[in-house]
């Protein structure tokens, strides 16, 4: 396919192509100034047919053949939806794991009309069809069908002949460049069925779909960021998910079908996967991308007919390091063990209500996250996730301190235990430290407030202190997730705890009781340190700007990483929008005590592929699906 445009824009007809007529010429101006895609650049490849735009094309009298555009129409649905229609085209890309094929205009036989696609998927026949291959003009006869249950939906015609036509080969395809962000998901919909070039600089920003579904998150201007991370709710949160929502492009591999070996469009990576070597994490890079706009699972999809261009891979990270050589100075990692559960603690119970399936699968996921704290030199971790077994040398907390001992360098590592939990949900919170650096100064203290029965597990609390230094109260908390939304008369469901449309999900009334409750619990001076000593650390299932965060912060709680100086820190992403879970709050009034802050992205940006249930080798890379956080304080 040959792709050529003068600098501003206009298609280039250079020697190899036939002189455009003024008529030709006229109608791609208006067709330029247009199009909602902004910079997006019509470029014909092999050649117009010389005179008028739609010569050659028969006329529509003559067996009733209608233009593309004419079946597809200005609106998201066809107006002709279960009329029968008969179609010619050039076959621009074959799908057989989605049964059909994408036919577009050929070049001069469009409906000249900006506003209509001139691609559209033909389907309804048994394949595959041998004749049918990208460059060749095809006539399809069928009934005008909208595939989907919500808009969007693909228009499509379901064939019921179809005729292949002379081959005219891939140059005469023609292709659109895109050089620009869309200003609108909408936009789409006048690209559908349409081979599209995209020379706009692509990066990936989520692949939780990519062993499932062969599918890939993209996005225009960068990585993508949780609206609710940068403002709270209200009209910028809005506007921020607007953008997000024109800038976000998922790629997938032209299949329905489900963990697929192999994803074409991936061919170009060494071992066709992730790997390792070529890690492909959020952040990578991509060169132009040649492909065809889809619609499906109710949204624009795009479709590569080329292996992706690899521009840059993102890089892993070194371990962090905050403050070193320093000494004095507690130094407190914060780090979500997504379930970590060891059965009955003797190498059966499994499989177990949640992580691991297997003995073996689990030593490895505890080898995954043993290997993540080692590689930082904390003193003190606040964990989340980890089995609510209660005490002793058989609980998942135990054995964690064991595994971490055992693997070295350092062997000093014991956990804070409590017989009882706390709370009866099936995960706790915990804390683990080092007893050649700190000190536990009294008992272990948790909040009794109704909150944390269901839902919020309790914080759990324990004082530290370096020789010579003054304690601080370390606080691990998870709040009540995002997900699992209420039904009508859940008995622990709140008003505000079913989504309000606000960018905070649900049960974010119950998050905010939460958060309330903590910041009056350590008003109360639980482990008698006095006010102002404590630290709370951990998985508050909420992004920067949601109620929870600005509640405490108006309670004279301050975010390390914002002291700090972090740029739009992250440690979590989810659908291809990156923000934070996981946070640690100090008190206002002792924000001088912060020595700095990091967070150390092994598992946010990483492919899922590299998590203990796939891959059989022990790193620290997609340990979790949380990043480590390290914060490290003048005791």
């Amino acid at each position: 396919m040959s792709l050529k445009t003068i600098p501003d824009g206009r298609p280039f007809p250079d020697s190899s192509m036939p002189p455009f007529s003024r008529t030709v010429l006229r109608s791609l101006t208006v067709l330029r100034s247009r199009l909602l895609l902004a910079g997006l650049l019509v470029a014909l490849a092999g050649g117009l047919a010389s005179g008028c735009a739609g010569a050659g094309l028969p006329d529509l009298a003559d067996g009733g053949l209608l233009r593309i555009g004419q079946v597809q129409g200005t609106g998201t649905s066809s107006p002709l939806v279960g009329q029968d229609v008969v179609v010619e085209g050039v076959v621009n890309a074959v799908f057989e794991g989605l049964g059909g094929f994408f036919l577009q205009s050929a070049t001069g036989e469009d409906d000249g009309d900006p506003a209509t696609s001139d691609g559209i998927f033909v389907t309804g026949l048994d394949g595959p069809f041998p004749d049918v291959v990208p460059g060749r003009r095809v006539r399809v006869e069928g009934t005008v069908a909208e595939l989907g249950t919500a808009p969007p939906t693909l228009t499509a015609i379901r064939a019921r002949e179809i005729t292949p036509l002379e081959m005219l080969g891939e140059d005469a395809i023609p292709v659109a460049v895109l050089r620009e962000t869309p200003a609108s998901p909408d936009d789409w919909e006048r690209l559908e069925g349409m081979r599209i070039r995209i020379e706009a600089p692509l990066t990936v920003t989520g692949q939780s779909g990519l062993q499932r579904f062969g599918e890939l998150i993209t996005s225009f201007e960068g990585r993508l960021f949780q609206p609710s991370e940068l403002a709270a709710p209200g009209p910028e949160l809005e506007a921020l998910a607007a953008r997000n929502a024109a800038r976000t492009l998922v790629l997938d591999d032209g299949s329905n079908e489900q963990n697929p070996r192999e994803i074409p469009y991936l061919a170009s990576l060494p071992d066709g996967w992730p790997s390792h070597d070529a890690p492909f994490r959020a952040g990578t890079e991509l060169g132009p991308v040649t492909g065809v706009v889809d619609v499906r699972r109710s949204g624009y999809l795009f479709l590569p007919v080329e292996p992706l261009e690899i521009r840059r891979q993102a890089p892993r990270p070194e371990a962090p390091e905050v403050a070193p050589g320093e000494e004095d100075l507690l130094r407190i990692a914060v780090l979500n063990l997504e379930n970590l559960f060891n059965g009955d603690g003797r190498g059966g119970g499994f499989p177990t209500p949640r992580g691991a399936q297997t003995p073996e699968l689990y030593e490895l996921q505890q080898a995954k996250l043993v290997a993540t704290l080692q590689a930082v030199d904390a003193d003190v971790v606040a964990i989340s996730e980890v089995e609510n077994d209660g005490a002793g040398p058989l609980t998942a907390i135990r054995q964690f301190a064991d595994a971490l001992n055992a693997a070295g360098p350092a062997r000093d590592w014991r956990a804070v235990e409590v017989a009882e939990g706390p709370g009866t949900d099936a995960i706790r919170v915990g804390l683990l430290y080092r007893k050649g650096r700190v000190t536990p100064a009294g008992p272990p203290v948790w909040p009794d407030h109704p909150i944390f029965r269901w839902g919020s597990r309790p914080p759990l609390g324990q004082a530290f202190a370096r020789p010579g230094g003054t304690p601080w109260l370390v606080v691990a908390n998870h709040l009540k997730s995002k997900g699992g939304c209420p039904e009508e008369g859940h008995p622990n469901a709140a008003p505000g705890d079913f989504d309000q449309g606000d960018g905070q999900a649900c049960w974010n009334a119950h998050r905010v009781t939460a958060a309330g409750a903590l910041a009056d619990w350590l008003e109360s001076d639980p482990a008698g340190l006095g006010t102002g000593a404590a630290i709370l650390a951990g998985d508050l299932n909420s992004y920067g700007r949601e109620d929870p965060i600005r509640l405490l912060e108006d309670r004279g709680w301050a975010d390390a990483f914002a002291l700090a100086g972090h740029e739009r820190p992250y440690s979590y992403v989810f659908q291809g929008q990156a923000g934070r879970l996981d946070h640690v709050l100090v008190p206002a009034a002792r924000a001088d005590q912060l020595r700095g802050a990091a967070i150390w992205h092994t598992n946010a940006d990483e492919f899922s592929g590299f998590g203990y249930a796939y891959d059989p080798v022990p790193t620290v890379w997609r340990s979790s699906d949380h990043d480590l956080l390290l914060v490290v304080l003048r005791p």
